[in-house]
């Protein structure tokens, strides 16, 4: 699933992940994160507190 249209994200918004090794997980974000192919990275932190790192492409 690949998001044609970026979305506009900024740090303290909820996203729940629909794709990847995370999927079904959702939090805030913390940090983006543009990498050096171009890809929009993000820190996601869950309620309990818990963070990891996905795409941007996989994440509503």
């Amino acid at each position: 699933m690949k998001n044609e249209n970026p979305i506009n994200l900024n740090n303290g918004d909820h996203c729940k992940v629909i794709a990847g090794t995370h999927k079904g997980k959702e939090g805030s974000i913390a940090d983006l994160k543009m990498s050096k192919t171009g890809h929009l990275t993000l820190t996601v932190v869950q309620a309990n507190g818990v963070r990891f790192k996905t795409l941007g492409r996989n994440i509503v």
